[in-house]
């Protein structure tokens, strides 16, 4: 009499085992995430882009900066405005670190196709500017002599460490994002072609 009632019994401590089994596989995965991230300080990556994001954007003034001739720079005014803007912010005397800055800058530019007249390369010469020296002859290259103290709101929205940066502006004039150029050219170049894909303005 007693093995009918022992056989449901059985069945039911299997299923109980079973739905047991089933529960860890559920809560073990969720239980170590939590202790990942609350007990060991890791993070799982937040963003895709390639460039140190500046957050918030800052908005660049606007206004017309003397070509390294002294005389005034038409484009100057537009400048910022209206295209992506590559700028890289050093001595006008464009020594080994702003060479291999224009040529990530260049190179990057011509990466980009078709959607290379949408983006504009800018050296802001903060000293030894610039008339003969290497950057003043490259070709497209628009060289703004940003000694002057007319320069000096433009230049306090860029981070005091900018050395080896390659900086992107947006068409609105917003300074966005910083990349190493020692490090991260072709992250510049899949980030920027991300950039132009997905925007309609500049």
């Amino acid at each position: 009499m007693s093995a009918p009632l022992s056989e449901p019994s059985s069945l039911r401590a299997r299923n109980l085992r079973t739905v047991g089994v089933l529960a860890g596989l559920f809560l073990l995965p969720l239980a170590l995430a939590f202790f990942a991230y609350y007990d060991t300080g890791w993070r799982p990556m937040g963003h895709v882009n390639h460039g140190t994001l500046i957050t918030p954007a800052r908005p660049l003034p606007a206004g017309t900066l003397p070509r390294p001739s002294g005389g005034p720079n038409p484009a100057a005014a537009g400048t910022f405005r209206g295209k992506w803007t590559l700028v890289y912010v050093g001595s006008g005397a464009c020594g080994s670190d702003c060479a291999e800055a224009l040529f990530v800058m260049r190179q990057t530019r011509l990466g980009l196709g078709n959607d290379m007249t949408r983006v504009e390369r800018v050296l802001l010469a903060t000293g030894a500017c610039c008339a003969g020296e290497p950057a003043a002859r490259d070709a497209g290259l628009v060289v703004l002599d940003a000694t002057g103290p007319t320069a000096a709101p433009l230049l306090a929205q860029f981070p005091a460490d900018r050395a080896h940066s390659v900086f992107v502006v947006d068409p609105l004039g917003n300074l966005m994002m910083s990349y190493d150029d020692r490090s991260n050219s072709l992250g510049l170049l899949e980030d920027l072609r991300k950039l132009l894909r997905l925007s309609h303005i500049g």
